[in-house]
This record gives C-alpha cells, sequence and structure tokens, in this order.
C-alpha cells in the first residue's frame, strides 16, 4: 500500500471527541488537560506528529461554538480568553462585553471633540482667507423710484426719496456713539466683530420679556447696512457677514466702524446717517443733538415704522401715533438709563430729562405735493403690505423699483377739483373762524368689477396735510352703516321670540325689506330681541332719536332708508344680532379692527370708524352682485426689469346675489325717491344707488354711492389735530359752510355727484340687475303690529308715498297703532309717553338717549350710552354714538 493511503494512526486520549471537549472546557478550565492525555499533550509540545483532527479540528469547534453565549450572556470565545482584535478607533470597544461594547470611552469622546474643533478652525480659516471685503454699497446713489398711472404714463420719480449725507465722527456726539453702544452692543469697543455672550444674552432676555440689545454687534450692523447688498436672511448670508465682520474689525479703527454704521443706518422718513436724522427730527445737525435727542434717534435704529411718534399707520395698523409715542418713550428712557449704567452719561444730567423731546412733523418733497403724495404712501403701503418677497419700506427707499399703479390720472385730478369747488365755494375760515376751521375732506373711488383704488382725495396738500383723508381717519360713517344692517336682515334674518321659546333661541324668519313694518317712532325704547328693555351694565335704557326728532310710525324697511329713520334700523340690529350684523360688514369688506367692539343699540347706526377706502370697496360689493374684493392699488412692481410683485386677483362670494340686489334696490329709491335723501347726487341718464350718512353731535356727514362700475365715498368732518393737542378733537360743524347743519345730503352728496358725471362721462351706461323678491315674511318690530284690513290703514304699495310730510305733528296717530288695548309684545311703546318724560329734544341724525327709572333723563344722543362698561370700541370712551372722548 502507498504511503499516502497508509491509515494514520488513532489518536490518544480519546481522538476527535476529546478534542472537541477540550474546546468546549471552561475558559477557566482550558489548562488542564484531560484525564489519560498526559503523553499526547506531552508528545505534541515536544513537537511529534499531530493525532488526526487535532488542532484543526479544535479550532473549527471553537469557530461552530463562537456565536453561542453560555451561562452569564458571556461569548464562549471570551470564556476561552481570547480577546478581540484592537482596532485605530475602538468602537465598539474590543474588550467589552454586552451593551458596554456600545459606550464610548472617553478618550474616543475627547478625541473626536478636539477633531470637530480641528476641523472647525481649519474650515474658519480657510473661510476667512477666502472671503474678500465688499467695497462699501453705493447708497447714497440709491437709484430712483419710479411710480406710473394706470395707463403707463410716468406719474413721478421720487428723486430724493434717500436723504443722506456723510460726516466724519468728529461730527458725531460722543452720546449718540454711547448711546446705541448701551443700547445695541455693550462690548463693541473690546469684541473682536462678533459677540456670541451677546447673542446669548440677547435670547435669554428675549426669553424673560425683557428688553434686549441685538444678538449683532455695531461691526456687523454695518457689515450688513454698508457692505452686503443682498439683504436676504439665508445661512449661508450670515455667515459671511460673519467672516466678514472678523475681517473688518482687524482692518479698521473702532471709530471708523462707528461712523460708518451711523452713516449707514436708516432713521426713517427717508433719513439714512445721522446727519440725515437729525435734520429730519431736530431741525439740527447731528453735533449739536444733546444726550437726549441721541437716545431719541437710537431708538429709531430699532425700528422706525413702530417707534417714529409720527405713526406709520399706511405700513401697519397697529404703527399709530399713540401707540409708536408709548414705545418710544419706553425704549428712549431705558437708553438713558442703560447709559448711566454704563458710565456714559452722569446720573445728573439723567434727571434733566423727564420728558420726550419735541420731534418735528414729517415733511414730503416738493414733487410729492398735491395728491402725488399720498397717492405714492398708498401704493407704498399697499406693496410693502402685499409682496411675499420680503421687500420692506426701508428696501423701497433705497430705490430701483418702477411701481405701477390702479390710479386714473383724470378722475384723480376730477375729484380734487370737485372738492376744491366746494371749498372755495363755502368754507371761509377767515369769515367764519369758529365754524370753518378744521374742516377735512376725504375721498376714494373704487372699480366694484376689479377692486382697483382709480382716485383718492388725501386732503390739501401731502406736504402740508399729513394724514391720507382717504385712509383712516376716525371720521364715524353714521347712516352710511344701515346698508349692512338690512343686509343681515335679508341674509341672516331676525331671531324670533315666540318660535325661538318652542323651538330654540336660534329660530330666525328672513325680512322682506317692504312687507316688514318696524317702528319709527322717536325716542323709541330699544329692546332686545326677546323683548326684554336693553339697558347699559349701569342699568340705564336707551332711547333712540330720529334726525330732527321725527315720528315715522310704524314704517317699512324701505322707507326707513329712504328717510334715514334711526329707530327702525337700531331695533332691527338688535332683533338680528349685533354679532351678525358686524360680520355683513366684514363680508362686505369692512376691516374689522375698523368696527366698535362694544355690541350696543347704537352700532347699526355707524358708530364705527372705517376708511373712505374701504366704504367704497364695501359698496363695490353690493355693486358687483355680492361678490367681495379687496381693494388696491398697485398692479406689478419691477426692480432692475425683474417682476417682483403681481397683483392676485381674488373674488369671493360674500352674499347671495338676490340679497345684495335687494339692497341696491332700496337704495336705488334713497337717491331716486323725491323724499330721498340722497337726491342730490343723482346722475341724469344713470342709474344710482347710494346713502347719506350724519353722525351724532354733526361732527362728521357721508355720501356713498355707486353705479355698476365705479364706486365712490366721500365724508367732510372737522379735526383739531394740531400738534399742541395732546388728543385728537372732533368738532361740531353746526354752521360750518354757513349751514345750521351739515347732511351727508349736503356737501358731500354735492362732491360726489360733480365728480361721478365727470369720471362717467364717455363711460358706457350700465344698469342694475333686476331682483327677485326676497323670500321673506312680515316681520314687525320695535312695537309695530300688522296694519288692520282696511283701506285706511293698509300699507302703501308705492315707498315714496308712505310717510307724512310732516308725521312729528300727529305722532299718536301712527298707523298700525292699536287704540283699545296696549299689549307689550305687540306694542313696545306700553308706559312711554311719547319719551317725552325720559329725555331730551337734542339727538341727531344718529342720536339716542339713555335713561333710567330712578335717575334724570338723559341727554343729547350718545352722552351717556355705554356699552358693557361704558367702553366705545376702537379706543373711544364714553360708549355714546360718537364714542366720547377720542381715545
Amino acid at each position: 500500500m502507498s504511503e499516502h493511503r497508509r491509515k494514520p494512526p488513532q489518536p490518544q486520549g480519546g481522538g476527535r471527541a476529546a478534542a472537541r471537549r477540550a474546546a468546549q472546557q471552561p475558559s477557566g478550565r482550558r489548562g488542564a488537560p484531560p484525564r489519560g492525555a498526559a503523553s499526547a499533550s506531552s508528545s505534541v509540545s515536544h513537537g511529534e506528529e499531530r493525532p488526526y483532527g487535532g488542532r484543526a479540528a479544535a479550532r473549527r469547534a471553537a469557530q461552530r461554538a463562537g456565536g453561542r453565549r453560555g451561562a452569564g450572556g458571556h461569548d464562549v470565545a471570551g470564556r476561552r480568553g481570547v480577546p478581540g482584535k484592537k482596532r485605530l478607533i475602538d468602537y465598539p470597544r474590543h474588550d467589552k462585553y454586552g451593551w458596554r461594547r456600545w459606550v464610548p470611552s472617553w478618550k474616543l469622546v475627547t478625541g473626536l471633540f478636539l477633531g470637530f474643533l480641528a476641523s472647525l478652525m481649519v474650515a474658519g480659516t480657510i473661510a476667512y482667507a477666502m472671503v474678500g471685503v465688499p467695497e462699501p454699497a453705493k447708497i447714497a446713489g440709491a437709484q430712483n423710484n419710479v411710480y406710473y398711472w394706470d395707463d403707463g404714463s410716468q406719474m413721478v420719480a421720487t428723486g430724493g426719496e434717500v436723504n443722506r449725507q456723510i460726516v466724519g465722527i468728529g461730527q458725531i456726539p460722543g452720546d449718540m456713539q454711547n448711546a446705541v453702544i448701551s443700547a445695541e452692543n455693550k462690548t463693541f469697543r473690546k469684541d473682536s466683530g462678533i459677540d456670541p455672550m451677546g447673542i446669548g444674552r440677547a435670547l435669554f432676555n428675549m426669553a424673560r420679556g425683557e428688553q434686549t440689545q441685538g444678538g449683532s454687534t455695531i461691526t456687523q450692523q454695518y457689515v450688513k447696512n454698508a457692505r452686503l447688498n443682498n439683504q436676504d436672511q439665508t445661512l449661508s448670508r450670515k455667515f459671511k457677514e460673519l467672516f466678514i465682520s472678523m475681517k473688518i474689525d482687524s482692518e479698521m479703527e473702532k471709530s471708523e466702524i462707528m461712523a460708518g454704521y451711523l452713516n449707514t443706518s436708516f432713521y426713517g422718513r427717508g433719513a439714512y446717517g445721522i446727519q440725515a436724522a437729525a435734520r429730519t427730527y431736530f431741525d439740527k445737525d447731528a453735533k449739536q443733538l444733546n444726550a437726549s435727542e441721541c437716545a431719541v434717534l437710537a431708538s429709531l435704529l430699532k425700528g422706525a415704522t413702530y417707534f417714529d411718534p409720527a405713526g406709520a399707520t399706511a405700513i401697519d395698523s397697529t404703527a399709530t401715533k399713540e401707540a409708536n409715542t408709548e414705545r418710544l418713550r419706553k425704549r428712549w428712557g431705558w437708553i438713558l438709563d442703560e447709559m448711566v449704567k454704563d458710565g456714559h452719561l452722569e446720573p445728573a444730567e439723567r434727571q434733566k430729562y423727564t420728558e420726550l423731546p419735541t420731534v418735528q412733523k414729517p415733511r414730503k418733497n416738493a414733487q410729492l405735493s398735491g395728491q402725488i403724495g399720498y397717492l405714492v404712501d398708498l401704493a407704498k403701503a399697499n406693496f410693502v403690505n402685499k409682496n411675499t418677497e420680503g421687500i420692506t419700506a426701508e428696501d423701497l427707499t433705497k430705490g430701483g423699483y418702477e411701481i405701477h399703479t390702479t390710479f386714473d390720472k383724470k378722475k384723480v385730478a376730477e375729484l380734487e377739483k370737485a372738492v376744491k369747488k366746494v371749498i372755495d365755494e363755502n368754507i371761509d375760515p377767515k369769515k367764519r373762524p369758529k365754524t370753518d376751521t378744521h374742516v377735512q375732506f376725504g375721498g376714494a373711488s373704487v372699480d366694484p368689477r376689479t377692486g382697483q383704488i382709480v382716485a383718492i382725495y388725501g386732503g390739501e396738500d401731502a406736504t402740508k396735510h399729513f394724514t391720507n383723508n382717504a385712509d383712516a381717519t376716525g371720521a364715524q360713517v353714521g347712516s352710511t352703516f344701515k346698508p349692512f344692517v338690512l343686509a343681515a336682515a335679508m341674509r341672516d334674518g331676525v331671531r324670533d321670540p315666540e318660535l325661538g321659546a318652542e323651538q330654540g333661541a336660534d329660530t330666525r324668519r328672513i325680512v322682506d325689506p317692504d312687507k316688514s313694518r318696524y317702528n319709527g317712532k322717536n325716542k323709541l325704547k330699544i329692546r332686545n330681541w326677546d323683548g326684554s328693555i336693553w339697558q347699559n351694565e349701569e342699568g340705564k335704557e336707551w332711547l333712540q332719536t330720529n334726525d330732527g326728532q321725527e315720528n315715522y310710525g310704524n314704517i317699512s324697511l324701505r322707507e326707513a332708508m329712504i328717510h334715514s329713520a334711526n329707530s327702525p334700523y337700531v331695533q332691527l340690529g338688535m332683533d338680528i344680532g349685533i354679532p351678525q350684523v358686524r360680520e355683513a360688514a366684514i363680508d362686505a369688506g369692512l376691516l374689522e379692527s375698523s368696527l366698535t367692539k362694544s355690541n350696543v343699540p347704537s352700532f347699526s347706526l355707524g358708530i364705527s370708524e372705517p376708511s373712505a377706502i374701504r366704504m367704497a370697496g364695501a359698496y363695490g360689493t353690493f355693486a358687483a352682485e355680492g361678490e367681495q374684493r379687496e381693494p388696491y392699488s398697485v398692479k406689478f412692481v419691477e426692480h432692475e426689469g425683474v417682476k417682483v410683485y403681481e397683483h392676485e386677483e381674488q373674488a369671493e362670494q360674500a352674499f347671495d346675489e338676490n340679497v345684495v340686489n335687494n339692497v341696491t334696490d332700496v337704495l336705488r329709491d334713497v337717491v331716486d325717491d323725491e323724499e330721498g335723501t340722497g337726491k342730490n347726487a343723482r346722475l341724469p341718464g344713470r342709474q344710482v344707488a347710494g346713502k347719506t350718512g350724519t353722525t351724532d353731535g354733526n361732527k362728521s356727514a357721508w355720501f356713498v354711492g355707486y353705479t355698476p362700475q365705479l364706486s365712490t365715498a366721500i365724508d367732510m368732518y372737522r379735526l383739531d389735530d394740531n400738534e399742541k393737542n395732546k388728543k385728537r378733537e372732533f368738532l361740531e360743524m353746526y354752521g360750518t359752510g354757513d349751514q345750521n347743519k351739515i347732511h351727508g345730503a349736503s356737501f358731500p352728496s354735492e362732491i360726489w355727484q360733480d365728480y361721478m358725471s365727470k369720471a362717467l362721462k364717455g363711460a358706457k351706461i350700465m344698469e342694475f340687475p333686476e331682483p327677485e323678491p326676497i323670500d321673506g315674511e312680515a316681520v314687525f318690530g320695535g312695537g309695530a303690529v300688522s296694519p288692520k284690513p282696511t283701506p285706511s290703514s293698509s300699507p302703501s304699495k308705492s315707498p315714496s308715498s308712505s310717510p307724512s310730510q310732516s308725521p312729528s305733528q300727529s305722532p299718536s296717530k301712527s298707523p298700525g297703532r292699536p287704540s283699545e288695548s296696549c299689549n307689550p309684545w305687540e306694542d313696545w311703546t306700553c308706559g312711554v309717553d311719547g319719551g317725552s318724560s325720559t329725555g331730551t329734544d337734542q339727538g341727531g341724525d344718529n342720536g339716542g338717549v339713555t335713561t333710567s327709572p330712578s335717575t334724570p333723563p338723559g341727554s343729547d344722543g350718545g352722552t351717556d350710552t355705554g356699552g358693557n362698561g361704558n367702553t366705545g370700541g376702537n379706543g373711544n370712551t364714553g360708549g355714546g354714538l360718537f364714542g366720547g372722548s377720542d381715545g
């Protein structure tokens, strides 16, 4: 037999089985050989031939058992004492078992942390070396903004909107430098351009609601203002700003950085730089500023929109004069106190400054005189508030924008001419200084089919009178609010006290404006929808007066609108619910913020303060058959040839078409009827719908009307807003223009008619849709009852012939008044003797009086008519129809 086929000798000591048993022995017994195997072990160790299956078999057995665990969860290989191989990065850890293998060692953690820091330092060094310092941005040479009329022709190029003049550090007072250091960056003179601790401190103070320094240093602010044109708040730009700031700090003196920061910062009103700001706000050079004035300018750096005491409601409705002044006062005082803490101002010097210094009124350049300034401001606000690119008012002042507006040059001129004609012919402050001073007019004209604002009248001159009278002024709208009450009655209905008791309080009946009758009695006692007498929280009742103390008896809602009778619409509003009336006005297009918050009876008579623009837009909703569109003044904007904004038209069906068509039909009678208060607004050959409005105390008068293609609102008021007065005060207009009383039917409707006749000259004659009868019921409210079926007491079929020419002469003969009995559910005037014993005869068009059984009669409407605390909305206190004193 050949050598290679010779049978190997049998292993001694058990062979393969013994090898397997040896491999399976616990690690602690590994050195002890099995019994009887001493000779085998000895032979192997001396180089003798290894028995077949010895070492290889043991290795295979160990490998087969490698993944198994014995008792206690230890690896079998581990029990044999064979450690894993150690690596450069020992993770998972080679000498640990179970969960401990996955816990990194302190050496590993420390090493990774140091490696990360080293990587950051290398990356930062590379970035620092690669980032170059850009040249200062040429803000002083900013481009013009160009505004265009709706036909594409140029309106104005606003050159000089950026007002900036560079001054050296020697002309900047130390108080100004210290004010911004104390307010913005206390470590400025020591830091390296960035301040990580300052960022953390700002976040901490912000979380506690305290005054904060900015997280950015003055050096970073300077870089952002003067060295970076891209103002986007992106992460890459922030990193770039960080490295440039460090480089700037190493290359420039602190005094140079401070001068650069104060010379490039925006202080509001188009003023860039400390010298322009000093001239704009205090009419002096920067070097003449004292510490108090420096604290004011340092406050403006936090955001001029919210700290300019002149207000900026065109940009943000919350930035009123009052709110801004209060914000400025708090920050001004805080900065002065911080200057004392930091050793920059002596305490004795601080004690001298107890009141804000006098700030100059805003001024406009000659290019923005007349109506142009109002148009530019309105378009600017529209663009800033509506664009989604984050373009701010500050960005806009730097120029380069082409703003294409909706303003019609011809219509703007015609509206201004119509107002000036009335002023020249009727208003004479020299002749009648007590009645003709402080007279203001405002107006706005909107295309109801698009929402475009085609014309406004903002005041005499934008360079002399700074408030845009077409925007919010605080003038209450009076009876021009009644159409929203009527719309709510036909859409939402009135609550039924009888059905409500049986089926629930929300049971409602839709109101038909012709079939329904409401009590038009003068000094009508107003009740809640369930029949209980309305009382304010002082227990005082409300007696509603009519203009001229007229008594109309039972009257349809159409007739009440024609004559502008107050009692029916006040009670109707209570029957509907003031929240529903408010909702109808908002749906039509009025801003909720402009509406009085109190749910008082007089809410339905227009004690709220919408702007002329919003009133024109809301009436435009009626003209557009219920489609509500937001009024707007900018069609699109381009910057360096790229379109950065375009108006997106959105229309919402706010009301059913037939509801608003019926409102329009009623408002047409206000103009067309011979007894209508709006008859002075007729346009020969054209259909017109509109409403007059006069407020309590004769402090404002309105006419708002529309044709199918144009809606216009005109208002008139007297407002003493002289800067010497601490409160803006609306004045009475008795005797103004040599008239006993100013009504919406007088000067406002005259201006409306004159303007509209010229604005629509040559335009297509359009007609309103014919309304279908409202699917409503004959509702009898305020004590009115269903007329008896006799010819003498049946309601008139013609709205124009119903009320008596002089109904006040026979109030006891009101149609429908029961003669034999007095049921409080049918006649709510039971127990009230015509109101003569519970009120005075001083109520105006929207007047009303309050009275309590235990107190003397009330006085002129609105004097004591608080709603839930005697507090009206929108800052007006007193709660009367004119809200008492203006907040």
